[in-house]
């Protein structure tokens, strides 16, 4: 049986540097992509091929493709597109600026590579191609109006995109964590600091009491939270399961939340989110 190739992004640290060596170990061969060259190169240095490649740099995802195609003869086994970040701010302080730059990243960055991976999977007759949501991908809580609404563009397009695969051995699934230990928070800081002008907004008091303390100050786990090697385990199903599933919930939050979300009426959920 011939090796078994994956392409993730996002791979310097978290989620897709875990999903890198988790894979690495089960035997797959693994090009794990950044965004920045000096994380492709730390990568280069622990055995990986590590193509750079940034979702907001329409280059750089298809030099950073054909470099892996060329490594593997033009067969790519699967997809993990993961790379992504927040930048937290009351919807209404949100410039317009702040979701073109986070929908280049988060969304039109990974609907380009998919486009571009989809012709090689077609030739060979087969594919996984997975996607890395968020429990805020099925619902929406405060002050994360930017990346939810990223997340929620994800999992549309995703779905529809299964749907469409039918029959063509194309097989997309959608991971949904809640609370995963990553960066990121800390990467959360430098789009806010550019795009939020909270010192001027209406709510500013909020920002300085509530927002602030959480992203500066010192790191506290979450309720809930678990290690990267959560979602790792349900990629490993979603990659190598005969049928793999559509979704993947991990962390109790995304379970109880994906619950709520069935059974409860719009203004009873908005009332438990609010109320944290």
């Amino acid at each position: 049986m011939s090796e078994r190739t994956i392409l993730i992004t996002g791979c310097s640290s978290g989620i897709g540097y875990d999903a890198a060596h988790g894979l690495r170990a089960r035997g797959w061969r693994v090009f794990a992509a950044c965004r920045a060259q000096a994380d492709c190169d730390r990568l280069r240095a622990e055995g990986f091929d590590a193509p750079r490649i940034d979702y907001e740099d329409e280059a750089s995802i298809a030099s950073g493709l054909a470099e892996v195609l060329e490594a593997t003869g033009g067969r790519l086994d699967a997809l993990f597109n993961n790379g992504a970040y927040a930048c937290p701010g009351l919807v209404e302080d949100l410039p317009r600026g702040a979701l073109r730059e986070i929908f280049e990243a988060n969304v039109f960055g990974w609907h380009d590579l998919t486009r571009q991976v989809i012709p090689a999977m077609r030739a060979q007759g087969h594919g996984r191609i997975v996607q890395n949501s968020s429990v805020l991908g099925l619902v929406a809580i405060g002050w994360r109006g930017a990346y939810v609404s990223t997340k929620f563009a994800i999992e549309g397009l995703t779905d529809t995109l299964r749907i469409e695969m039918r029959g063509t051995g194309i097989h997309v699934s959608l991971i949904e964590p809640g609370p995963v230990t990553s960066k990121i928070r800390e990467n959360a800081r430098a789009p806010f600091e550019r795009w939020l002008d909270w010192e001027n907004s209406v709510r500013s008091d909020e920002y300085r009491d509530k927002l602030r303390p959480r992203l500066y100050g010192d790191y506290s786990k979450d309720r809930f939270e678990l290690p990267a090697d959560a979602v790792t385990k349900k990629l490993i199903h979603a990659l190598e399961a005969p049928r793999p599933r559509a979704r993947y919930y991990v962390t109790t939050p995304t379970h109880f939340m994906g619950t709520l979300r069935r059974v409860l009426p719009t203004r009873a959920l908005d009332w438990i989110i609010a109320k944290g």
